[in-house]
C-alpha cells in the first residue's frame, strides 16, 4: 500500500468494509492515513491536475467516505504507536500445548473424518454469514452509563474508553432478536443490559492486560522462561547460550526479545569473563510471580525503585474497572 493509494479510491470503495492488511509492513508507509480513517471516518486531499479542456492546473478534491473496520497482522515488535492505541490488540498463543494441539489437529485432517469435517466447514461459514445478514440497523442505549468508570491514568485511555462503550453496543446488537425495540422520538433503539456490560468487561479485561503491557506478549514469554531459569536465585548471572539453551527459541529471535528486556531494563548487562561478550542479571523484584506467558501489564505509577507500578486491569461484577496495584487496590473514576 503506498502512502496516498487510499485517498484516490472510489467515494464509497470503503464504505462500511473490513480493509484486511496482510503484514503491516506493507501499509508502514500508509500508516498517516489509517490513522485519520480510524479518527475522522473519512479521508481527503487536495490535489493539482491539468484541466482536460484548459489545460491549466487546477486543484481537484478527493473525499474516501468511511466507517471502515481494519485489521492488521504482523510480527514485528516495534509498531507505530499512534496506529496501535486506535486498535485492540490479540495476540497469538505461542506456548508449546498449543503448538502441540496444532500439530494435532494437522494430523487429524489427513483422516477420514477430517476431510469430512473440512467439507462441514463451508456450510458452518455460510451459517454465520447468514446470521450476521439478519442483524439491522439499531441504535443501542446503554441505562447503566453512570455505574460505569474507566481508568484514567493515561491519554490513551481517552481512545480505551470508547474501545469499551463500542464493545457493549456490539454485543448489544447482536442480541437484538432477544430484546423488545422501543420507538422513542422518532427513534428505534434496543436497551443494553448488565449481562452485555458483564461480557464487554470480560473481554476488556484480557484486551486491556495486552494493550497496557509495555512488553510485546513473546518478550514477556521470554522474561517468565528467564525468571523459571534462575529459580529466585538472587545475582545469578546467565549467558545468551544459557538462554538458548534453556528456552529452544532461535538466536535472532532471542536476540530481539532479549535487547527489548534490555532497553526497559528488566536486564542488566555486565561484561562476562573466560570469553564471553557479556551476561545477564534480572533486575526486577517479585520476578517469582512470573510464570511463563504471563503477562502482566505495566499500566502506570512510579514505584520507589524507579519502575512502573504493576498494575491489573480488572472489573468487578458490575462492569466496573477496577486497578489492583501490589499494594492497594482503587477504582479510577
Amino acid at each position: 500500500m503506498t502512502e496516498q493509494s487510499l485517498y484516490y479510491m472510489g467515494d464509497m470503495d470503503l464504505k462500511h468494509k473490513v480493509l484486511a492488511i496482510a503484514e503491516e509492513e506493507g501499509a508502514s508507509r500508509a500508516a498517516y492515513a489509517l490513522k485519520l480513517l480510524q479518527s475522522e471516518g473519512a479521508l481527503s486531499i487536495a490535489s493539482t491536475g491539468k484541466d482536460p479542456a484548459t489545460g491549466k492546473l487546477i486543484t481537484h478534491q478527493y473525499r474516501v467516505e468511511g466507517p471502515v473496520m481494519m485489521f492488521l497482522t504482523t510480527t514485528a515488535i516495534d509498531i507505530d504507536e499512534e496506529l496501535l492505541n486506535r486498535c485492540l490488540v490479540l495476540s497469538v498463543n505461542e506456548d508449546r500445548e498449543q503448538t502441540q494441539a496444532i500439530h494435532r489437529l494437522q494430523r487429524e485432517q489427513q483422516t477420514l473424518e477430517g476431510l469430512v469435517r473440512r467439507q462441514r466447514r463451508t456450510a458452518l461459514i455460510k451459517l454465520h454469514k447468514n446470521a450476521q445478514r439478519l442483524l439491522k440497523p439499531l441504535f443501542v442505549v446503554n441505562p447503566f452509563v453512570d455505574e460505569l468508570t474507566f481508568p484514567d491514568t493515561l491519554t490513551r485511555m481517552r481512545r480505551d474508553h470508547m474501545k469499551y462503550l463500542t464493545l457493549i453496543r456490539a454485543i448489544a446488537l447482536l442480541h437484538q432478536h432477544q430484546r423488545p425495540v422501543a420507538t422513542r422520538q422518532g427513534v428505534s433503539f434496543i436497551e443494553a443490559t448488565r449481562e452485555d456490560i458483564g461480557k464487554a468487561k470480560e473481554l476488556m479485561d484480557e484486551l486491556m492486560r495486552r494493550s497496557l503491557d509495555e512488553l510485546p506478549s513473546q518478550t514477556r514469554r521470554l522474561l517468565g522462561l528467564i525468571a523459571e531459569m534462575a529459580g529466585g536465585r538472587e545475582g545469578f548471572r546467565f549467558s545468551r547460550r544459557d538462554v538458548r539453551a534453556h528456552t529452544g527459541w532461535g538466536h535472532t529471535q532471542l536476540k530481539t526479545h532479549l535487547h527489548r528486556l534490555e532497553e526497559l531494563e528488566y536486564l542488566i548487562v555486565y561484561h562476562g569473563g573466560r570469553g564471553q561478550t557479556f551476561v545477564y542479571e534480572l533486575n526486577w523484584p517479585g520476578l517469582e510471580e512470573e510464570k511463563p506467558g504471563g503477562s502482566r501489564p505495566q499500566a502506570g505509577g512510579m514505584s520507589g525503585t524507579g519502575r512502573a507500578a504493576e498494575t491489573r486491569m480488572n472489573t468487578g461484577a458490575n462492569g466496573i474497572f477496577h486497578a489492583e496495584s501490589e499494594n492497594r487496590t482503587y477504582t479510577e473514576a
